[in-house]
């Protein structure tokens, strides 16, 4: 059985997400993405956890469905995002984990822990507790040992385990006598799977990706595709495969172009600077306009702890007869989101367009969900369906040959499928044909 499975979502009660974040529209969504495996995101704010109680039961164990009988397909994980803020080794830390729990009664325990020690639930779908990594973990597996926490976008510069500003150089310093129980780190938008391999440190860790989704919008930008035997489908296989990185059953992950991701590269958002490492070394890590530290990036960061060169640990040696590279690690896929290669196609700049919203119903009414979209359907059929330039710009999404402006302080990356010339030739073409 496909599993693709997003882990990491928020709910409408954490701040800055959408109120259109509910467990039915989720589950709605998820449908027109391809997502059946689905995180429930904040079980710690009490109002969330209400809705999780009276709207889910469980279907298989540890995983969850609606009670209403929509969308019979479609599971849910137990699953939070905490904020810890706390001094270690006599600098202030500012980490963000994810928390997979086994079981609703496992995540009343959890709740009624953060209860007794006094942390505040309401405030924020994403809780932030005063409490040290390595504490934290301790104090979940004397819960329940089935609890697992994995450090979230573990790249990002302001609030992760390896954030230039405020993280660490390594697990062990983060989690202590803990680190031996963390076997799975999600690699956050700005990062994939290449770029973490240059750290051998990681080398026994699965790598995961999920959207960190603050809409429906955006389930599944990241995910994690599987292959389960239906008859073992629960919480407790679904974290074996991960701590064991069985590829048989763990078949890839979907990135976005780390270009494309919001911290790419090294920057100052006010004065509109975006720097790649080199650059940033010249400048001694200071704006070159005005003077102020830079945000050090994810690229930066991740190749100041690097101990190997990027991209030299892809695939491991040809196997057997077949002629065909064995990987030594989880491979992946990289996608650009369908709104926006449609919002290209039709040459508007808003995903939320009308145009492009319409193009979209459309396209997942024809051929299917996004993810077989982007990923499975024959490129002919789609130029069949949706004409030459949507045949020809999936076809570069799958290959990579995009042109990204990347990412830096808390401003997305800038994709471009077709260059400056070509868009301006097919402008022609769509007036001449009009």
């Amino acid at each position: 059985m496909r599993v693709i499975a997003d882990l990491h979502v928020h709910s409408r009660f954490s701040r800055a997400c959408s109120k259109d974040l509910t467990l039915e529209n989720n589950a709605f969504w998820c449908e027109k993405k391809g997502v059946n495996l689905l995180g429930t995101g904040d079980f710690t704010h009490p109002e969330w956890f209400k809705d999780i109680e009276d709207k889910l039961e469980e279907a298989e164990p540890g995983l969850y469905k609606l009670k209403s009988g929509e969308h019979p397909k479609m599971r849910y994980m137990m699953t939070a995002e905490v904020s810890q803020m706390y001094k270690r080794d006599g600098k202030g830390r500012r980490i963000h984990n994810l928390i997979f729990a086994p079981s609703i009664d496992a995540v009343k325990k959890i709740n009624a822990w953060l209860d007794e020690k006094k942390f505040n639930r309401k405030a924020d779908g994403r809780p932030i507790l005063g409490i040290d990594s390595e504490v934290l973990y301790r104090e979940l597996k004397n819960i329940d040992d089935r609890i697992v926490l994995a450090p979230a976008h573990a790249w990002t510069p302001w609030f992760s385990v390896f954030g230039s500003k405020s993280g660490f150089d390594s697990l062990e310093d983060c989690f202590g006598e803990m680190t031996k129980e963390v076997f799975a780190i999600e690699t956050g938008l700005s990062s994939d799977p290449i770029m973490n391999r240059a750290l051998s440190k990681l080398d026994r860790l699965s790598l995961i990706s999920n959207s960190d989704a603050h809409s429906p919008q955006n389930f599944g930008r990241e995910a994690n595709v599987f292959e389960i035997d239906e008859q073992k489908f629960s919480f407790e296989e679904m974290m074996r495969v991960l701590r064991e990185r069985d590829m048989v059953h763990f078949l890839y992950t979907i990135e976005f172009y780390p270009e494309e991701g919001k911290y790419h590269v090294d920057g100052h958002i006010n004065c509109k600077i975006a720097l790649d490492p080199v650059e940033t070394r010249r400048v001694g890590g200071m704006c070159p306009k005005c003077g102020k530290p830079l945000t050090i990036g994810v690229l930066s960061r991740v190749q100041e702890l690097a101990d190997r060169p990027l991209g030299a640990v892809t695939t491991g040696p040809v196997s057997g007869s077949a002629q065909r590279p064995t990987p030594t690690f989880v491979p992946f896929k990289s996608i650009v989101p369908l709104p926006e290669i449609i919002a290209e196609v039709v040459g508007v700049s808003s995903v939320s367009s009308k145009k492009v919203t319409t193009m979209y119903e459309t396209m997942i009414e024809k051929l299917g969900n996004e993810f077989s979209i982007l990923i499975d359907l024959p490129l002919t059929q789609i130029g069949d369906a949706f004409g030459d330039d949507m045949r020809e710009a999936v076809a570069r999404v799958r290959e990579g040959g995009l042109h990204i402006a990347p990412g830096y302080d808390g401003v997305y990356g800038v994709v471009k499928i077709f260059s400056d010339e070509e868009n301006a030739r097919r402008k022609i073409k769509q007036r001449i044909l009009l």
